[in-house]
């Protein structure tokens, strides 16, 4: 089963979020560096989903694990991040499946 790992600059406890497929880093320690959150979903084979750009800058020169999920959808009121990410998430993580990074924008995903 893929599992994610839910950083701390994304809403905490999305519904979307809130089954065993997810973890959240505010749950293991939200004062963690980037460094610690990429080792920790590295050991447990993670997929790492933030608005972060030092992840994603970080896989491009890596190999997986972990993978990372970027999203580049700006900032967004909570129901309308919620809509967004329920209408787009199956294609989001069919896309972590064989891409170690996948770009999440407005208008269109891409993956590498």
């Amino acid at each position: 089963m893929t599992k994610f790992l839910i950083d701390v600059n994304l809403p905490y406890k999305f519904k979307l979020w809130n089954n065993a497929k997810f973890e959240q880093v505010r749950d293991i320690n939200d004062e963690w560096t980037d460094s610690q959150i990429w080792n920790y979903a590295k050991k447990r084979n993670l997929i790492i989903v933030s608005k972060d750009s030092d992840f994603s800058n970080r896989i491009i020169s890596s190999s997986p694990p972990p993978k990372v999920v970027h999203l580049k959808i700006g900032n967004m009121k909570i129901n309308e991040l919620y809509y967004f990410l329920n209408s787009h998430w199956e294609k989001i993580e069919k896309q972590t499946h064989n891409h170690k990074l996948v770009n999440v924008y407005f208008d269109k995903i891409t993956a590498i």
